[in-house]
């Protein structure tokens, strides 16, 4: 039942925007197709996305605070949990944003990521496709003439591998950057997610686009440089807005 809900509200429509946008683009370049398809579900989720970031920046600047309740009510956890609620309140924070922004972002990504990783080009699945999706005569699997997406690629390898690293980087110096001064189990806990993120995810990502495919590699260069320009939209804008609110 949850597979059939999966392939009727995600899996089926994605794949099927893809065959259409094969047959739209010029020469049928799946690999076009592919980076389109990502940027546009990208942009459908890019106001869960700032939403989850803009509450993930709120949450750093009432860190002092919330972290002067924990020493002022220490051992009274009741008290402690009234008067942060109320500073979450105060500050127009949901504490809950980001988890809520996963649940609808996952299934969409996922859906994305097995779409490419099985359904290969140029077999077309007629099965899953519906009645108005247009059906490429062809389909390139040629990215821009050069690289095959249908095949194992070094360099789309190594170029998901290196996004990843941007996007990383991006991340841990903006909205995602580690509290100064954290000491502690949370504190190292910041830290070995930080290290993780920049130093093992980008190898993770090399490998598994190259022992799949071209096409998913793809995937991973055009997703992670969507989320490195977020990452630079929420600094420039965000940010700028609280600076000015402070000099009001």
């Amino acid at each position: 039942m949850i597979s059939a809900f999966f392939h009727t509200v995600f899996y089926n429509p994605i794949y099927n925007a893809l065959v259409a946008l094969v047959a739209l683009v010029p020469g049928s370049d799946v690999g076009i197709a592919i980076i389109i398809l990502t940027i546009g579900i990208r942009l459908l989720l890019l106001p869960f996305s700032l939403s989850a970031a803009r509450t993930q920046r709120a949450m750093k600047v009432i860190e002092p605070k919330i972290k002067a309740l924990k020493e002022k009510h220490k051992g009274n956890k009741d008290q402690e949990a009234i008067e942060t609620l109320a500073l979450y309140r105060e500050a127009n924070v949901n504490p809950f944003a980001s988890i809520l922004t996963a649940f609808v972002q996952i299934p969409i990504l996922l859906a994305l990521y097995w779409v490419f990783t099985y359904e290969p080009f140029p077999a077309i699945n007629l099965a899953r496709l519906y009645a108005f999706t247009p059906i490429p005569h062809t389909a390139s699997i040629e990215f821009l003439g050069i690289i095959s997406v249908a095949g194992k690629s070094l360099f789309l390898a190594a170029l998901a591998g290196l996004t990843q690293l941007l996007q990383a980087h991006m991340a841990l110096s903006g909205t995602m950057k580690p509290s100064e001064g954290k000491t502690g189990l949370s504190g190292d806990f910041q830290k070995i997610i930080g290290l993780q993120l920049k130093y093992v995810f980008p190898f993770l990502i090399a490998a598994i686009s190259y022992t799949t495919s071209g096409a998913v590699a793809l995937y991973f260069i055009t997703t992670n440089l969507a989320g490195a320009a977020q990452e630079w939209h929420v600094r420039r804008t965000i940010i700028a807005r609280e600076e000015s609110g402070q000099s009001e």
